[in-house]
């Protein structure tokens, strides 16, 4: 139980410490978000056809009969 308790309360204080320090690690962003480029994306997207093997899938709804 002691054991627990001490790897648990190490666990704690490095996941703290790490989230405190988080915004002086992390880099500037070079642009903001609203200066970015818009992605050219298609307006209806284009679903690839895909091979079904073995038969549908039936949820049973009724457990007594197989």
């Amino acid at each position: 139980m002691f054991l627990l308790a001490t790897v648990t309360l190490c666990c704690s204080a490095l996941a703290g410490t790490l989230t405190l320090l988080q915004p002086m690690l992390e880099p500037a962003p070079a642009r903001l978000g609203a200066e970015r480029s818009a992605i050219d994306a298609p307006r209806t997207p284009v679903q690839t056809p895909v091979r079904v093997v073995g038969a549908p899938f039936e949820p049973n709804v009724n457990p007594r009969e197989r």
